[in-house]
């Protein structure tokens, strides 16, 4: 079935056009209306008697659908729902998805999708995306033209190993692909049809995913080294020969491979790794933010980084940029950053020690004057007692690493601490806001990783402001493909991270919350593709011609969530 969008040659007003009658139509989700679909149209498409007779309106759709998504029991059965919706409509799923954004974002990214990827082969309905097993690796090319996107745009990568803070869920981690591309609909109006979910499939470590006789993935262990970079770099190579204009977005691979690929092919592809560059710009941006309620500057700033994974290293390396960019020498800017792993403080000196750690890792004199700590093994308490950071940054997927006592010694030499607990699901938060208002005397200022409902702390709520990658990547994806950018630089999420806290009223600040209300994410987006655009400009990667008219531009791009005229032209 071919269908396309086209504009009425005589009006200029947007319908669907389409060769083919019937069941059909209803069958395709871009396609289908349900009984949206008009008495002309379903009399010049052949539907009579394939839907009920009543026309209905999208509200009264919508009405209808949250009737039944309010039925279901629990988040997992929410996440079930809005999936089916999705399948058989998806206009009217994201119409529903941006009416109940704060309600429903939970249920179809995080914390929800975690439970989805780790049941992915048990709720498993209907195709979605391409799999790609290393089995096939001869045959790549030829499966990416399988795809039943014509045109896609943008395309989510993972090999499903290190799934939010789950682990390895193997062919489970489509839910993740599929995810992260329905928030670039819903969060900045990508068009749905566009968008392309891969699961690159060499097995998995899991021992509970080989052991389920209804694993949908390859029941083996994973394919590792050489075999596996080779799969990887004929994978790129198809991409780059069958979609060579396409934004490739690697997500939830393991930290070695996630640093391995991102600077691999960062300069032959566009593409880019959220978990290592939006995870680091959305934070920056909740700095950014703090900082504004503190009245401090970054260039003051010292920072404890609990965790030394591919975010930490991303976090890391564009706090450095930002703190060189407002005044710091790059060594100067590098000696305000502390790094921890499970081993504790990273340092030079320890052995054996992973390679991409090193970047961050203190040398021996930078530990000479800690006072009453095992210099072999220094803490993060410890870390925190002898560097009084400023600001404490949690991603290591430990729940509950931040202490009490680890709060309160931050609180007891900075007056307004700003504590980041940023890994997720829910179940891995470092700590929750209620704990480290309570440990901090309410000084504390905090944005985290999952959601979280507001806290009283001595009479005064406090709103918990979500530092979510998707205040980031999907407007980094709409002005790459509206502008067609070729690379994707630093330069590009620095741009994103100070128009996000740009965005963020005082009225927000005061409530506690470091970032704009979900309501608010479309146009967010389209600053941040406004920004993308700007430095891909100033860069050389874009084209000069696309800052004419530049905010309308973008916003044209957007796709809307409402029902099209229906026309039959073989």
């Amino acid at each position: 079935m071919r269908w396309t969008i086209k504009r009425d040659a005589s009006t200029r007003s947007p319908y669907q056009s389409v060769d083919t009658k019937g069941k059909d139509l209803l069958m395709n989700p871009f396609t289908n209306k349900g009984p949206a679909f008009t008495e002309d149209e379903r009399d010049a498409l052949d539907l009579h008697g394939l839907l009920p007779p009543a026309v209905c309106t999208i509200s009264q759709q919508l009405e209808r659908t949250y009737e039944s998504y309010l039925a279901k029991s629990d988040p997992l059965e929410k996440y079930i729902y809005l999936k089916s919706l999705h399948d058989r409509n998806a206009t009217l799923f994201y119409r529903l998805l941006e009416e109940h954004i704060e309600e429903m974002m939970p249920i179809v990214y995080t914390p929800t999708v975690g439970e989805a990827c780790r049941k992915f082969s048990h709720i498993y309905r209907k195709p979605q995306g391409l799999y790609i097993s290393y089995d096939h690796r001869d045959q790549i090319e030829r499966i990416l033209r399988n795809t039943p996107c014509e045109r896609p745009t943008i395309m989510v990568v993972t090999d499903g190993e290190r799934i939010l803070g789950l682990g390895d869920q193997g062919a489970g981690g489509m839910g993740i692909s599929i995810g992260k591309l329905c928030l670039y609909t819903l969060c900045a109006a990508i068009p749905p049809y566009s968008t392309l979910p891969i699961l690159l499939d060499v097995g998995t470590n899991n021992a509970h995913r080989l052991q389920d006789p209804l694993y949908l993935g390859l029941r083996h262990n994973r394919i590792r080294g050489a075999q596996y970079q080779a799969f990887i770099d004929a994978f790129v190579a198809a991409v780059q020969k069958v979609f060579p204009h396409i934004l490739l977005q690697w997500e939830d691979l393991l930290k070695e491979n996630a640093m391995r690929q991102l600077h691999r092919y960062r300069t032959q592809i566009c593409s880019f790794n959220d978990d290592i560059q939006g995870t680091a710009a959305v934070l920056l941006a909740g700095i950014f933010s703090g900082l504004r309620i503190t009245g401090e500057a970054l260039s003051d700033q010292h920072i404890v980084i609990a965790g030394a994974g591919a975010s930490a290293q991303g976090i890391a390396d564009l706090l450095i940029a930002a703190m060189h960019d407002a005044g710091l020498s790059l060594a100067k800017a590098r000696d305000r950053i502390w790094t921890t792993d499970s081993q504790g403080l990273v340092v030079e000196t320890r052995t054996p020690l992973d390679t991409f750690k090193k970047k961050h890792a203190r040398a021996a004199g930078d530990i000479a004057h800690f006072a009453c700590c095992n210099r072999d093994r220094i803490t993060l308490e410890e870390t925190i007692a002898n560097v009084h950071p400023t600001i404490l940054i949690g991603c290591s997927g430990a729940p509950s690493l931040f202490t009490e006592s680890i709060i309160r010694s931050m609180a007891g030499h900075v007056s307004r601490p700003m504590i980041f607990p940023l890994s997720n699901p829910t179940s891995k938060e470092e700590c929750t806001p209620e704990d480290a208002l309570c440990w901090s005397d309410g000084r504390a200022i905090i944005a985290t990783g999952s959601p979280f409902a507001p806290v009283t702390c001595q009479g005064i709520r406090h709103e918990i402001g979500q530092c979510n990658n998707a205040y980031i990547f999907p407007g980094v994806g709409l002005g790459v493909t509206t502008a067609e950018i070729r690379r994707i630089s630093d330069g590009m999420f620095f741009a994103a991270s100070k128009t996000l806290a740009s965005l963020v009223t005082e009225h927000r600040l005061q409530m506690g919350s470091l970032f704009p209300p979900l309501t608010m994410i479309r146009d967010c987006s389209h600053a941040i593709a406004c920004a993308v655009i700007r430095q891909g400009v100033t860069e050389g990667l874009a084209e000069p011609g696309m800052l004419d008219d530049l905010e309308a531009r973008v916003k044209s791009a957007m796709w809307v969530s409402e029902y099209l005229p229906v026309r039959y032209e073989p």
